[in-house]
């Protein structure tokens, strides 16, 4: 979800068990998780790869994103409790401050786990997993497909949806969900896939 694994990165078993420090069967059933996902590609012979969405991918998980989170974002409207409006706050408080630090990866992993926790205060399970994938294949889309012109969240979008989300109005809160999703689409090239290189020992040291 912070971009640092690019799409199509290999994911060398013997590399994850030495830096997780964990055993080749454990590694083994994250990688087929991820694989179930469609977050990691497992190629027979040649091993586990980061995915690599093509256009058509990229334009069926936005429109998935556009027909689930409007609708689960307006009917927590006037539901939303106090705790659930807490959690949301305090998550923009994180992302503020993660700006204030100029810290990128954590920039776009808080950005994108906000929809996560927006479905998750609506306490649906089910959709809160389907969101939390569809994020996830967002973030891999992104890096291989961003120009850098709009395609992570604006500074105060996510304010302006919870705002309306604690006012209960719906209409508003629903049109800001749409708004948000077409603005980081429209930011993609999907003519063309940026180049990306990554190295997975170097990475996940960090």
């Amino acid at each position: 979800m912070e971009q640092r694994l690019a799409p199509k990165t290999k994911l060398s078993e013997a590399d994850l068990c030495e830096t997780f420090n964990v055993g080749r069967m454990k590694v083994r059933r994250a990688l087929l998780l991820l694989s179930s996902q469609g977050i990691v590609d497992l190629q027979s012979n040649r091993g586990a790869y980061v995915a690599c969405p093509d256009a058509k991918e990229a334009k069926d998980v936005f429109e998935a994103r556009l027909h689930i989170e409007p609708g689960i974002v307006g009917s927590i409207c006037g539901t939303i409790d106090d705790r659930g409006r807490q959690i949301l706050r305090d998550h923009i408080t994180l992302e503020k401050t993660a700006r204030l630090k100029g810290h990128r990866p954590e920039i776009i992993r808080l950005s994108g786990e906000f929809h996560v926790k927006m479905i998750a205060v609506s306490g649906n399970d089910l959709l809160t997993r389907i969101i939390r994938e569809l994020v996830t294949r967002t973030s891999l889309i992104v890096g291989l497909f961003g120009s850098g012109n709009g395609t992570s969240c604006r500074e105060d979008e996510h304010e302006e949806i919870l705002h309306a989300i604690e006012l209960g109005d719906k209409a508003a809160a629903t049109a800001l969900v749409k708004e948000h999703l077409n603005h980081i689409q429209e930011g993609l090239e999907l003519s063309k896939a940026t180049e990306v290189v990554s190295g997975l020992k170097n990475i996940l040291a960090v």
